[in-house]
């Protein structure tokens, strides 16, 4: 397996896969703590490059073993006689905090190691007394993390290692700001630098290279040396339910940029309103439009102003839109070889990308047929509940609120002061409830979803089935109240 060096386009010299048998005393001893008898490939072939210190941008999936991967290489890397932080763990959510937290409890304590979990959404207090022990691994989301730093608990003047953990999810929870800030933090001195992630989309690889000046690239997903590649996805949904479930699928996914393909211009218009209705920053191509606003509609995808597409494939051919993160097909195609062309519109130029097809029972067939003539790999992902979009944007939210609330000035803050009251009434009464999620709903639009305004004098053609279903012309006639 070799390493890439895309900065200067030079392979590297690459180093051989690791086994638990050529771990060193510690580390095995680690190991065995953990139960573990043999090491898991992500460890295998990361282990030695962390070991040598070198700066890495890792491409492995959600529970193949990363955690151990860069929690190992500590046990040889820290000093636990030193009681300051020396590694920092960057990751998307305080489930993840806490999950790396016990992983590190369990592979480090024994050796002398101290590690906290800090992430939003709950008090200070207990995090801020496990800093001042003097925490050797800090775990945590970047916007609480910051927090703590400007709140002088902690610092990073010792830091030895900073591990971005599933770097595609943070950068979807909005937490790109909370990162940058995070750079004003870091020591003047080198800092071992490395980053893991399920994909590479252009907006990771971007991150990465702010942080890490000449990235080595590994992959575990194939034998390719470039990080180049597609993950085929599919979601069984039922068919009456397929349009709240693209709804549910772009909330928890939150693509940077997507095209939602269609089989007709009727299913393409459908998708492109409920999309709209709902918030999102949509549009359509289809033989319906006029060339006037075809070519409206195309000025902002080759701008990069307009975030979901939605086409047939007639329309979408000889479109060049190289910085795209998802491909969601809303049908399979009607002839397979458009998969392929569907397909490769992502992971274009070292970017890897995401092509998601929802299909009901029938159409799995067809997905089958795709899979056997292309030999494709296609794997299946459970379609996120209302439950599960919940907690994602219930979380993002409370990101950007603390983001934004770091911001405030002293006399906007005093200003608010005057509200607390207010707050306080609100929320302890039940039925003052909507009113809180509605302000709530209303900035979380209007940071994630911003409002585009429509052309005035240009009318699209009425759709009955999204007028009814999504509320369009359901009250129409009636006395507004």
């Amino acid at each position: 397996m070799s390493t890439l060096n895309q900065t200067t386009d030079k392979i590297i010299n690459t180093l051989p896969d690791i086994t638990i048998e050529q771990l060193s005393a510690p580390l095995r001893e680690a190991a065995k703590r953990a139960n573990w008898t043999k090491l898991m490939p992500v460890q295998a072939r990361a282990i030695p490059y962390l070991l040598a210190k070198r700066d890495m941008m890792i491409q492995a999936r959600t529970g193949s073993g990363k955690t151990g991967a860069f929690l190992l290489p500590m046990l040889e890397r820290l000093d636990p006689k030193r009681n300051v932080c020396q590694a920092l763990i960057l990751v998307p959510t305080r489930e993840l905090a806490r999950q790396v937290s016990q992983d590190a409890q369990t592979l480090c304590a024994d050796a002398g190691f101290r590690n906290v979990a800090i992430y939003g959404g709950v008090g200070y207090s207990q995090q801020i007394d496990a800093l001042k022990k003097g925490a050797h691994i800090v775990v945590g989301t970047p916007g609480r993390v910051l927090d703590h730093l400007l709140k002088r608990t902690f610092n990073l003047n010792n830091l030895k290692m900073l591990i971005f953990d599933e770097a595609d999810r943070m950068l979807s929870m909005g937490f790109y700001p909370d990162m940058r800030e995070l750079q004003r933090y870091l020591p003047k001195s080198p800092v071992n630098t490395c980053m893991f992630s399920a994909t590479f989309p252009f907006s990771v690889m971007r991150t990465a290279r702010e942080f890490i000046r000449e990235p080595e690239f590994i992959t575990l997903s194939s034998d390719h040396i470039h990080v180049t590649e597609v993950e085929h996805v599919y979601y069984k949904v039922a068919g009456m339910d397929k349009d709240r479930s693209l709804i549910r699928l772009i909330e928890v996914e939150n693509p940077e940029s997507a095209i939602i393909f269609c089989n007709t211009k009727d299913r393409v218009h459908y998708v492109a309103v409920v999309l709209q209705r709902f918030g999102y920053d949509a549009d359509e191509i289809s033989s319906a439009l006029s060339q006037s606003q075809r070519e409206r509609v195309l000025a902002r995808v080759r701008s990069g102003k307009l975030r979901f597409l939605v086409a047939t494939d007639v329309a979408a051919r000889g479109l060049d839109i190289p910085e795209l993160s998802h491909v969601i097909q809303y049908e399979p195609p009607v002839e397979t070889e458009n998969y392929i062309h569907r397909a490769g519109r992502t992971g274009r130029a070292g970017a890897t990308g995401v092509a998601i097809s929802l299909i009901n029972a029938m159409e799995k067939k067809e997905l089958d047929r795709i899979a056997r003539q292309f030999e494709i790999e296609f794997e299946e992902r459970i379609i996120p509940t209302d439950e599960d979009v919940a907690k994602v944007v219930a979380e993002r939210l409370t990101a950007l609120l603390e983001s934004r609330l770091r911001t405030r000035e002293k006399l906007q803050t005093e200003r608010s002061q005057r509200f607390t009251a207010l707050a306080r009434e609100l929320a302890e009464q039940e039925d003052e409830l909507p009113i809180i999620t509605m302000l709530l709903d209303d900035y979380y639009q209007k940071m994630l979803h911003p409002t585009v305004e429509k052309p005035k004098n240009e009318k699209k053609p009425a759709d009955k089935e999204s007028s009814n279903k999504w509320g369009g012309n359901r009250n129409k006639g009636r006395r507004r109240r």
